[in-house]
């Protein structure tokens, strides 16, 4: 665990038109958070997209043929980057507008406590967490928890 500020840049993309979504300096807030005593500095993009958009990378990227609330792309290890581009590279995540607001309706929680939410969800997915198995779910919803609850958001996983 690291401790201290931490370096962050994050480059915040809409691919949909802006209204009603959270604004960029609310995702930098949530990645922080994410990012807090785990890494010293971080370099990331999110992408706000439309459900076409959402569901063309999910196809290509996962073979599954829908769009998905996030996406996360893991920067590749430095000798797999381009010259020029350096480490603290962390990756991208890619948030589904339609799909995100859908469930947060469906799951009856704020739109930006749900941002927030993925934003840290994706986050932990690019430092290599996972919930692959039950006992690594438990972990990664336990520290989405933690983190969240730091920023006052209540706990996304409450009512399952």
């Amino acid at each position: 665990m690291t401790r201290g500020p931490i370096r962050l840049d994050v480059a915040v993309g809409y691919a949909i038109p802006r209204k009603g979504l959270p604004a960029a300096n609310s995702f930098r807030k949530w990645a922080a958070a994410a990012l807090e005593g785990r890494i010293r500095e971080a370099d990331l993009a999110i992408r706000i997209v439309g459900a076409k958009e959402g569901r063309a990378l999910n196809r290509h990227y996962r073979s599954r043929d829908y769009a998905t609330n996030v996406l996360s792309f893991p920067a590749e290890l430095p000798e797999g980057l381009p010259k020029g581009v350096k480490f603290p590279l962390l990756g991208d995540l890619v948030l589904c507008a339609p799909v995100v607001a859908r469930e947060a309706r469906e799951q009856k929680k704020t739109l930006n406590a749900h941002y927030a939410h993925l934003t840290v969800h994706g986050v932990l997915h690019l430092l290599g967490w996972d919930h692959e198995d039950t006992r690594e779910a438990e972990c990664m919803e336990q520290l989405e928890r933690e983190i969240l609850a730091a920023l006052g958001v209540e706990d996304p996983y409450r009512d399952e």
